[in-house]
């Protein structure tokens, strides 16, 4: 088997985005000049094999344009390409954290909560739409709720976990569980039918995974542009869009006012202030109230 096949189905792929289209003897030219070609061109054969390889593990097809003989991507709508980057990006971290183990005590990665357990399950059942029934254990109770029965309607990660959101048979209400949280996980033989059910649309207007508080609202940040620099890198929300000014930038969103989103804008400190609205600047207000209180 060739060496680091992951990172050449890696390599190739990010290849063939970057350029738009490329014909095969230009990405001959590109991968001699790749870690990976040891000097050697790739092989057609072996071009072929990856390409079946790739569809496979990331569900990417390489086309070839007939009239042109060049290789192009189908990048599919706004959610597919970002699903691929996510996985482009995790596949490409986990081959280079691979082959790290000689510098072990100098590599530090954060404490994630496993949620692979059962991860492969829940989304078996996002699949086929079959309900799942689990042992539920909540950080808001001593006790756990067993026998939990939701129909998935779709995962999100967020801070480090998976969540996944779906609708408890027992009250009809659309909840959100935490993977690491579930116990007892089992996939149910029944069917449910979530057509009417638009998982972009129910969390278009929310920050994290709080998603029915109230209305939606013009939401206004002002920082510095230190702190602007950051947001521009890596947005709050995909509404953000920015006013620069001489000595700050105002950012607008349009957001509900949940928790979560609270607590990320006081986790900024005295680096961003909210301009609007007044009932987010009041939240904001009793918070900074109660945080203080705890030390006087």
């Amino acid at each position: 088997m060739a060496r680091n096949l992951l990172g050449r189905y890696v390599w190739i792929i990010d290849t063939i985005r970057r350029y738009g289209s490329v014909t095969r003897e230009k990405l001959n030219e590109l991968w001699l000049m790749s870690p990976y070609s040891d000097g050697n061109p790739l092989p057609r054969r072996t071009f072929y094999n990856y390409r079946g390889a790739i569809e496979e593990l990331f569900n990417i097809e390489i086309k070839c344009d007939p009239s042109t003989y060049e290789y192009s991507i189908d990048s599919g709508d706004e959610r597919r390409e970002g699903l691929t980057d996510w996985l482009l990006n995790s596949a490409a971290m986990s081959n280079v954290l691979s082959n790290v183990s000689d510098i072990s005590d100098r590599v530090f990665l954060e404490d994630i909560p496993s949620a692979r357990l059962y991860l492969s399950q829940v989304v078996s059942a996002l699949k086929e739409k079959h309900p799942i029934r689990f042992t539920y254990r909540p950080y808001t109770r001593l006790s756990p709720s067993k026998g939990v029965v939701i129909e998935p309607y779709f995962l999100k990660i967020f801070r480090q976990r998976w969540y996944i959101t779906g609708r408890n048979t027992s009250d009809s209400l659309i909840k959100t569980y935490a993977l690491d949280r579930m116990e007892e996980v089992t996939i149910l033989d029944t069917s449910f039918n979530d057509d009417d059910f638009n998982p972009a649309d129910y969390v278009s207007d929310s920050f994290g995974i709080i998603y029915s508080m109230g209305t939606t609202h013009d939401i206004v940040l002002r920082t510095d542009a230190r702190q602007a620099k950051y947001f521009r890198a890596l947005p709050l929300h995909h509404s953000q869009t920015e006013t620069i000014h001489d000595e700050y930038s105002e950012f607008h969103l349009r957001l509900r006012l949940t928790p979560d989103f609270v607590q990320e804008l006081l986790s900024l400190g005295a680096r961003v202030k909210v301009i609007a609205p007044a009932e987010l600047r009041a939240m904001m207000k009793s918070e900074l109230r109660n945080a203080l209180a705890q030390y006087e």
